[in-house]
Formats: structure tokens, C-alpha cells, sequence
């Protein structure tokens, strides 16, 4: 029986809240996503964890039997990742920097990474790519020390960002589509279009992507989960569905066959570094800093977000 932290956590979010969506916002997940995790986690543990009525979440015996041991283990987790971050960095020298894929901005890296080598020559800054799967791009699990990501953030709580870019969302789409070819187009326009999606591993990611906040309560229609750049060329170009992304990353996606038109309605999409909010090791600092200077000489005022 495979049980994640992450279930865990949303297992303490309802215990804390007592209440399904309060808990879901406090996630930044939607509550049909939240409820049908934990039924998969009574599922995994064979035991019902909550009493749910019209009023309130209330613990079973069960959910109170476990409440002490997911506290406990979560905690124990956050101090190893902790711990073992603090380990690689202090023994090596090293800063892991996760990256979303395709994020569309290759200019910065290389500028935040010399500004930061300039004043820690002895630190080492080491890439880790990480999928479409994975929002924080390693930070969750450790794997990574500081991230380029795109927000919204999963248990946004956990993690402090700075904004680095702000960019229009557009959509991408097959040649031959009939808004192919306009200056624009409304959402309302392509509400009964196929969208593709992210894995539902992105969390709060994938409804962004979709604009489920534009929807007016209705549905996405999927048309197919894509994980990369080129899945999601061959998706389009197939006729599967159509998909937003930003400004920045439509060029890895437009081959001919595949067009890109600005939309209104949404809101635009960010870019940011994040790191978790309790790390305070200088070299995680250090390229928070970098990055703070290398935002503020193209676009002044960019600071980091509590």
C-alpha cells in the first residue's frame, strides 16, 4: 500500500478546515479533485476517514486514529527534505534548480545564474527538468533547491515566489480552425471547444491552463492529457483539442499547421521562482536575490512573494 505525503496533507487540510471547501482553497485545488483523492485514500487504507453531511466534514474514528500519525509523519518528512537539501548544499556546494518544461524564457536563466555565480564563485547551480506533472518542479519532494514555475502553485502555504514574468494567454490552434487567422478571440468563443490538459498530477495547474475560472461554472471538455511540447503539437495538429499557453511558449509549438491567436477574458499567465518558505540556507537566498536583480533591471518593482 503506497501512501504520499501529499495525500496526507490533504487528509490534514479537511481534518483542520471541517470543511470540504475551505479545505480546497486552502490547497489551491478544486473540491471535486480534494474529495476524489481522499476516496482513493479510505480506499487505500480501507477505512471510511470522514462523517460527510450538509453542515460539516466531521472525523471518523479512524480519521481520528490517524489525525496524531499523518501529523507526525508529514512533519518528519518536511525536516528530512529538509535536512537532506541542507546536506547536498553544505557538503557540495551545490543549488538544484528545478525547471518547468518549455517555460519560454531562456533569457533569464542565464542571466540569474551569472549574477548569482558572480557573488558565490564556490557554489555549484545544477539543472534538474522537470514534467508537466510536476508544478513545483521538485520542490515538493526535495528533489529541487529553488524552481521556475508557472502559478498558481499546489499547497501555495508551503512556498514563497517571485513574480519574474507576466504574459497574455493564447490559444493554440489548428490551421484550418474557424478562429484561425483572427487578431483575437473571446473565451466565450471557445467554450465548446476540446481542450487539451495537463496530467491531473499538475493539480491547480491544470485548471488554470484550462481556465476553469472563466467557465461560468461549466466543464472543460477534454480532449486528450498531454504531458510535453510535442505531445501537445501532435494533439492540436490532430484535431484533438485546442490549448492556452503563454505568450512566450507558443513559438515551440507553431509548425506550420498549428496557429496561435490572443485571447481575452483570461487572465495572464506568471512565470515565478519559488523556493519552500522555510528554507533559509544562504545559497537558496542568494538566487532569490539574483533573481530579484535581474527582474528589476528589465521591469522595476519585482519583489518576492510571502
Amino acid at each position: 500500500m503506497d501512501v504520499h505525503t501529499r495525500d496526507l496533507r490533504y487528509f490534514l487540510a479537511v481534518a483542520t478546515e471541517r470543511d470540504l471547501s475551505r479545505a480546497a482553497a486552502s490547497l489551491c485545488v478544486s473540491p471535486p479533485a480534494l474529495s476524489r483523492q481522499l476516496r482513493q485514500l479510505e480506499q487505500a487504507l480501507g477505512a471510511a476517514l470522514f462523517v460527510r453531511d450538509p453542515h460539516e466534514v466531521r472525523l471518523t474514528e479512524a480519521g481520528e486514529a490517524l489525525l496524531p500519525h499523518a501529523r507526525m509523519t508529514c512533519s518528519t518528512w518536511e525536516l528530512g527534505t529538509v535536512a537532506l537539501s541542507a546536506l547536498r548544499t553544505a557538503t557540495a556546494g551545490v543549488l538544484t534548480v528545478g525547471l518547468s518544461a518549455g517555460p519560454g524564457h531562456e533569457g533569464l536563466l542565464p542571466a540569474i545564474r551569472s549574477h548569482f555565480t558572480e557573488a558565490h564563485p564556490e557554489a555549484t547551480p545544477v539543472l534538474r527538468e522537470a514534467g508537466w506533472g510536476d508544478p513545483t518542479a521538485g520542490l515538493a519532494d526535495g528533489g529541487s533547491d529553488v524552481a521556475f514555475v508557472w502559478l498558481p502553485l499546489p499547497e501555495p502555504s508551503r512556498y514563497a515566489h517571485l513574480v519574474l514574468a507576466e504574459e497574455p494567454r493564447l490559444v493554440v490552434l489548428p490551421a484550418g480552425h474557424r478562429l484561425a487567422g483572427r487578431p483575437w478571440a473571446d473565451f466565450a468563443d471557445l467554450l465548446d471547444e476540446p481542450f487539451l490538459a495537463l496530467p491531473d498530477a499538475a493539480g491547480p495547474l491544470r485548471d488554470y491552463w484550462l481556465a476553469t475560472d472563466a467557465r461560468g461554472g461549466l466543464p472543460a471538455r477534454v480532449g486528450a492529457v498531454v504531458s510535453g511540447p510535442d505531445e501537445t503539437y501532435e494533439a492540436v495538429a490532430a484535431g484533438r483539442g485546442v490549448v492556452l499557453v503563454a505568450s512566450g511558449s507558443a513559438k515551440a509549438l507553431l509548425r506550420g499547421d498549428v496557429v496561435a491567436v490572443p485571447v481575452r477574458g483570461v487572465t495572464p499567465s506568471r512565470y515565478a521562482l519559488a523556493w519552500r518558505r522555510d528554507d533559509i540556507r544562504p545559497l537558496v537566498r542568494a538566487w532569490a536575490r539574483a533573481a530579484q536583480h535581474v527582474t528589476r533591471a528589465h521591469a522595476p518593482g519585482g519583489s518576492p512573494h510571502p
